[in-house]
Order: C-alpha cells, then structure tokens, then sequence
C-alpha cells in the first residue's frame, strides 16, 4: 500500500532529509525517482542552503508543484507556467497565512548555516516542534492541489 505524501514526507524528514528534500521527494509526481527528487532539493533545505530564506517545505513543495504539471508545461509552455503560478501563489499565501511567514529564519529564528543557528536550532527542538508540521503541511498542500484549476 502507498503511502500518502505527508506520512511518506514525515518518514523521510524523521530519518534526517531536510524539508525540501522531504516534500519534493514525497510529493513530487513524474518520471523522476524519489532518489532523484532528494538529490535535486538536497540545497533547499533551511532556507537556501540554510540561508534562512524561503522556507524549504515551501521550496520542496513549490518544485512537487512544478514535476505535477510536467504535461501541461510541455504541452504549452504559457499556459502551464500560468497554472503553477496560480497554484504556487495559492500555496504560498495559505502558507504564510497558516504560519505567519514564509521565510525560514523568521519561522525558526535560526539561521542555520551558522553553528550558532544550528545550535539554537536543536535546543529549541525545531525539527520536531516547528518543522515536522512545516513539512506535513507542504506535502499535504501538494496532493490536495491535484484536483485545482
């Protein structure tokens, strides 16, 4: 039996894939294989690189986005950038209107390409306080947005 996006995210991010590892992988749907997906969102993770910027879970699930119209985009190019920029916009003020930003270091207050970052990180427990909703979130966005105009 398959298992959903989110449980199969939550199982990646729990063996130590990041966010946007996580969602991708999960969410993604196409030719790629879940080996590929992690490879591809392996830099997006806390923010950019842990830069802090765009939240990774978003990031992961704004390129699940992009592999789920793969047909439309290369059918026409236009209109199919048009339909995951709905979706994506869609996605992104849901996300921030569910957890107040989309950047990554305004929702840790981490920043985490820093050892100090990195550490606060851990001893506030944001992996599983903050981030594993982040990731279940994303993912769960992704399959419901297969039934979107």
């Amino acid at each position: 039996m398959n298992k959903n996006p989110s449980e199969r995210a939550m199982e990646l991010f729990a063996a130590n894939y990041s966010c946007a590892q996580s969602v991708f992988a999960a969410a993604g749907a196409g030719e790629m294989t879940e080996e590929q997906r992690l490879a591809v969102s392996s830099a997006f993770g806390g923010g950019l690189a842990g830069h802090g910027e765009v939240c990774g879970a978003l990031a992961g699930a704004l390129m699940a986005l992009g592999e789920r119209n793969r047909a439309k985009l290369a059918a026409d190019p236009e209109q199919g950038r048009e339909k995951v920029n709905r979706q994506a916009q869609r996605l992104i003020a849901e996300f921030r209107a569910a957890h107040g930003s989309i950047s990554c270091h305004e929702l840790t207050g981490c920043r985490l390409n820093t050892a100090e970052g990195k550490k606060a990180y851990l001893e506030r427990y944001l992996h599983r306080q903050l981030c594993a909703g982040l990731v279940a979130f994303a993912a769960d966005w992704v399959a419901q947005s297969a039934t979107m105009p």
